[in-house]
C-alpha cells in the first residue's frame, strides 16, 4: 500500500482525510495483534500527515502514561497524568489542540523542535487505554479537522485490534 502525505490545508482535504481513514481500515483489516496494529497505525499517521516530527502512543498505566509505539525522535518514557499536554488529555479524556506548546502551562519539552501538539484520548468502554500524541515543528499546525480525522481513525483501531 502506497501512502500519500495528506496536505495540511487544501480544497481536497476532506478527500485526503477520507483516503487516510480508508487506508486505516485496509491496513488493520484482519489483524488482531494490538501491538502490531498500534505500530502500523503510528507509521501510517507519520507517513500520511504532513508537517509532523513525532506521532505515537502513551499507554495508560495507573496514574501515568508510558511510552508505546511511535515514530520520531527519542521521547519521554513516563508522563504523570498531572503533567503536560498528554497528562491533560489523560486526566480530562478530552482532545487537546495546542497551537503553541511553549504557552501551555507545564508543557514537557521532549523535543525542543516541537511547536504545536495534538493529543487524543483512546478510550474503550469507558476505560482510558492510551493517548495518541502528535507534535509538529510548526506553530498552529493542528485544528479540529485533524482531530476529527484522527478520532475516526482511532475508532477503527480500537474496534478492530483485540486491545487488552
Amino acid at each position: 500500500m502506497k501512502i500519500e502525505r495528506r496536505p495540511t490545508t487544501t480544497p481536497d482535504r476532506r478527500e485526503a482525510d477520507a483516503l487516510l481513514l480508508a487506508q486505516t481500515r485496509s491496513l488493520l483489516d484482519g489483524e488482531r495483534d494490538w501491538l502490531a496494529n498500534l505500530s502500523q497505525f503510528t507509521a501510517l499517521v507519520d507517513e500520511g500527515m504532513a508537517d509532523l516530527n513525532w506521532a505515537g502512543f502513551y499507554m495508560a498505566r495507573d496514574r501515568e502514561l508510558v511510552l508505546g509505539p511511535f515514530q520520531g525522535r527519542v521521547a519521554c518514557v513516563r508522563i504523570p497524568f498531572d503533567r503536560g499536554v498528554c497528562g491533560a488529555c489523560a486526566t480530562t479524556r478530552a482532545v487537546q489542540i495546542v497551537p503553541d506548546v511553549h504557552a501551555f502551562p507545564g508543557h514537557i519539552a521532549c523535543d525542543s523542535a516541537s511547536r504545536s501538539e495534538l493529543v487524543l484520548p483512546v478510550v474503550r468502554e469507558g476505560r482510558l487505554l492510551a493517548v495518541f500524541d502528535l507534535d509538529s515543528p510548526s506553530e498552529g499546525r493542528f485544528d479540529e479537522a485533524d482531530a476529527a480525522c484522527l478520532e475516526a481513525m482511532l475508532a477503527v483501531l480500537v474496534d478492530g485490534t483485540g486491545w487488552p
